[in-house]
């Protein structure tokens, strides 16, 4: 019920990484959804909050209505009771949202720690993609993973949160040192000491240095069975409200998916979307409070 749920709203959403197109004029989402989870779906609310969110500025009330494929006068008991309410006003002939939207959730998100934030997102990504996911932290010369959602075990290493591995060798630690300034990375790298782990490890500092500058670059870290034979992990960057680098989040695969060019181009899409929505949600939680990692 719940993922049935999760899917049914995510539908109605509009604009985000992902949504679904809007409904034609006349098709209203929530009476589908009614159908299809039957008594537990409260079809007032879901038509509420769909014409909450339609409202991305000012809207008449036939934009809303065509917007959210409900009914013009539906779509109108919807704004009135928002009005009455305080989530939106009358703004000429149309109707705009109120700062109170933004007390909708707040209150709760701003209670929730760093991997509640992420796991659902993280969870989603796996759905997705039917890898593991997970996300690290920079910790002196090695990774530290703060949260993880395995698909299935690829890896002969148990990771859980908390395991360390070197960051030169990893995804996400070329991510984090990518993020780094510029000193603080050439230190980083020069003290990193790399040593081979399978054959295919980069242990050479200049090479180091050139691969993790492209990182900085691309916005992604690639490795292919440095870490271990047969893996290889996608990871991108997690940054706070002032735009810095404070976590990095990866996909695990197996080297058998097939060509580099494949794998990177099914894998990044969907991972650079998880990141935006997870650091949207940081953005949210840490509004005039620093972001407290794990």
């Amino acid at each position: 019920m719940e993922a049935a749920l999760a899917r049914v709203l995510a539908e109605q959403a509009s604009g985000g990484p992902g949504a679904a197109a809007a409904p034609p004029a006349g098709a209203d989402p929530a009476r589908t959804a009614k159908r299809e989870l039957g008594p537990e779906f409260l079809q007032s609310l879901a038509r509420g909050l769909t014409v909450l969110c339609a409202l991305d500025g000012t809207r008449s009330l036939s934009e809303v209505a065509e917007s959210t494929g409900l009914a013009r006068a539906t779509a109108r008991r919807a704004l009135l009771t928002l009005e009455h309410l305080g989530y939106v006003e009358h703004a000429g002939r149309g109707f705009r949202p109120l700062p109170r939207v933004l007390e909708l959730g707040y209150a709760h998100l701003s209670s929730l720690g760093f991997a509640e934030i992420v796991q659902p997102h993280m969870a989603d990504l796996v759905r997705r993609t039917h890898e593991s996911a997970s996300m690290a932290v920079l910790d002196g010369d090695d990774i530290r993973y703060v949260a993880r959602v395995p698909a299935y075990k690829i890896m002969s290493v148990d990771i859980t949160v908390g395991t360390r591995l070197p960051a030169y060798a990893t995804s996400m630690g070329r991510v984090l040192l990518a993020g780094l300034p510029h000193t603080e990375r050439a230190a980083r790298l020069a003290g990193a000491d790399p040593r081979p782990i399978t054959g295919r490890t980069v242990t050479d500092p200049a090479e180091l240095a050139t691969i993790v500058e492209g990182a900085a670059e691309q916005g992604h870290a690639f490795v292919d069975e440095e870490l271990e034979e047969g893996l290889r992990s996608l990871a991108v960057p997690v940054r706070d409200r002032a735009g810095q680098v404070v976590a990095a989040l990866n996909v695990a695969t197996h080297a058998a998916r097939g060509p580099v060019e494949e794998t990177l181009a099914a894998l990044l899409p969907p991972l650079t979307e998880t990141a935006s929505r997870i650091e949207a949600d940081l953005r949210a939680v840490t509004r005039g409070r620093r972001l407290r990692l794990p």
